[in-house]
């Protein structure tokens, strides 16, 4: 934390009190060691309770055991796997992977006898996945997580996993004669020592200010919380409506800036927009009583007030990712609740309103689990990326975890940097308290979709927001399933565009134009138009080709007035401080 900036301020007269505090009674010792128990244990299990696991497979247990005939077919089942190995043996392929599984996707795997061994596990892993199916009675979230942990913990056995089974580390161990074994060592030496100091080792090959968020712009406000960028126009002249960027606080937001070819802000500049955007200060110990509804009263709404002061009033084109998108949605209703009539629409990049279909990660979302958590960080102060890191590999164990150590330790192999890469590496802290009141109140309880979210004391409505949305969601997310992205469209009967892009969470958003094998399918909406499902959605919108940007800047230009003379870099009352990106995106 720069020496110059003070912490946060305490909590606002009036404000509601952390969703977790002890009681002073008697027992309230006893209950600050337990969580001070509870604190350690997460640093052992990365933030995850065992209890809430072993609840789940108990539950499991004993209604599996009371399902004799449940069994029986298991048996059957198993019977006809062995003879589709039989088969494998004379040489046929019986089971393909899933699109997504590219475990064998090597030639080397097609040849004897790896082929029988991929063959043999893919059967086996079909049929315990069959096992892991819960018999009536067991409770949904139960069900989930024991389908969960069967998966990660047959993958462990996945022959590609096993050096001495996997033909492309037996091929390089042949051609080194097993330097490759040295150099994996050389890795691992390497990321513990990353692991313990959480500094990356080698020359920084991007460097964020240079190669990363690096349009140029200005600190145009700055409290304990945010820094408000604005960037430099290029086109002589802008459309009258501001953009007004709103990024999620998990991660930095330069992922909407990253280098020049595939930065977003850049795109909207050069296709003469003003460009604001928010810049999350990374919290520590000292933040753990900031609440969520403090990141929309000192976070979005402080940057509104200095976009329309900087820009003589003009309505605003207001623009959240993530996290940011959803704080944006409360941030929307609340000012239509107010009659605030600030904004000219609102664009939600990979942003649940809804919780109800909110993916795996709903896994770590049961009440034992955020009690557990709510006792790391209240120990901590915050919760540390680390931790939010290994839920996110657990999900994508295959891609995230068993490919990756393969490569660099059995292969010896390391990753060539990259910008997402470097990005993805700059992690960001939680604060406490506000990381409480988003998993209980919106994953957990569903309070926004279902009317009971609260914004300065007092619940918002998304039905109330008025202005047309741009709504994006990504074929591949693991954070945010488009599915639970669109259902945007149950919650608001505004003017709604709905735009279903290839990629994932990130690589998703990050789609340059002139980037090859990207397409996108995007249907509008009417006012009060009728509703029609997911599915049915995506069988009739238009697909098209290429990058969704410049759909979402014609929609933009398109709801935008005439054009103007580019605003002066801040104002009076919000003078530039700083040089872009500022001070508080090279905080760690």
């Amino acid at each position: 934390m720069p020496q110059d900036l003070a912490p946060l301020s305490p909590l606002p007269a009036g404000k509601a009190q952390p969703v977790t505090r002890l009681a002073a009674t008697p027992s309230a010792t006893a209950a600050e060691l337990d969580s001070m128990v509870h604190a350690i244990e997460g640093r052992l299990t990365g933030g995850t309770s065992l209890a809430a696991q072993w609840l789940s497979a108990m539950d499991w247990g004993v209604h599996f055991a009371n399902a004799p005939f449940r069994r029986l077919e298991l048996m059957s089942e198993a019977a006809t796997q062995w003879a589709r190995l039989g088969s494998a043996i004379d040489g046929e392929t019986v089971i393909e992977p899933s699109p997504a599984d590219h475990r064998f996707s090597s030639p080397a795997w097609q040849q004897p006898p790896f082929k029988l061994m991929s063959q043999a596990f893919l059967l086996a892993e079909e049929w315990w996945l069959k096992v892991a199916e819960a018999p009536p009675g067991v409770d949904h979230a139960n069900q989930r997580m024991v389908a969960f942990q069967t998966r990660q913990f047959v993958d462990m056995f996945s022959p590609s996993n096993i050096p001495w089974l996997n033909p492309e580390v037996i091929a390089v161990t042949l051609a080194s004669g097993g330097t490759n074994f040295f150099k994996g060592a050389e890795n691992l030496r390497l990321d513990a020592g990353v692991a313990l100091t959480g500094h990356h080792h080698g020359p920084e090959a991007f460097v964020v200010g240079r190669d990363l968020a690096a349009t140029p712009g200005k600190v145009v406000f700055r409290n304990e919380l945010i820094e408000l960028l604005q960037y430099a126009p290029t086109t002589p002249s802008v459309a009258r409506e501001p953009v007004l960027i709103v990024p999620a606080w998990i991660m930095k937001y330069y992922i909407l800036d990253l280098s020049p070819h595939n930065s977003l802000i850049r795109h909207l500049v050069g296709q003469g927009h003003t460009v604001f955007c928010i810049s999350w200060r990374n919290p520590d110990a000292s933040f753990r009583e900031i609440g969520f509804d403090d990141y929309r009263s000192r976070g979005v709404m402080a940057a509104l007030d200095a976009v329309t002061d900087i820009c003589h009033g003009a309505k605003v084109h207001a623009t959240g990712y993530c996290l940011g998108g959803t704080l944006l949605a409360i941030a929307a209703a609340a000012m239509a609740r107010d009659g605030d009539p600030r904004l000219a629409s609102v664009t939600l990049f990979c942003a649940q309103t809804d919780f109800t279909e909110a993916g795996e990660l709903q896994l770590f979302v049961t009440e034992d689990q955020l009690a557990f958590l709510e006792d790391v960080m209240r120990e901590q102060g915050y919760l540390d990326s680390r931790q939010m890191a290994g839920s996110f590999q657990m999900l994508r164990s295959n891609d995230l975890f068993w490919s990756r150590l393969i490569k660099a330790y059995c292969l010896g192999e390391q990753d060539h940097p990259n910008d997402l890469m470097t990005w993805n590496a700059d992690g960001t802290r939680m604060p406490a308290r506000m990381h409480s009141e988003y998993l209980r109140r919106l994953f957990l309880n569903n309070d926004l979709a279902e009317g009971r979210f609260p914004a300065a004391g007092r619940p918002v409505a998304l039905s109330d927001i008025r202005v047309p949305l741009f709504v994006v969601g990504t074929e591949t997310d693991h954070v945010a399933p488009w599915h639970s992205v669109f259902k945007i469209h149950l919650l608001n009967e505004s003017e709604l565009t709905f735009v279903l892009t290839s990629g994932g969470h990130n690589a998703g958003v990050v789609s340059p134009p002139g980037v090859k094998n990207r397409h996108y399918r995007i249907r509008e909406r009417g006012p009060l138009g009728l509703y029609v499902g997911p599915d049915d959605w995506m069988n009739q919108a238009e697909l098209r080709d290429g990058s969704w940007w410049p759909a979402w800047t014609a929609w933009l230009d398109a709801r935008s007035g005439e054009r103007v003379a580019p605003p002066a870099m801040g104002s009076e009352g919000y003078p530039a401080i700083d040089e872009a990106p500022g001070r508080y995106v090279l905080e760690h």
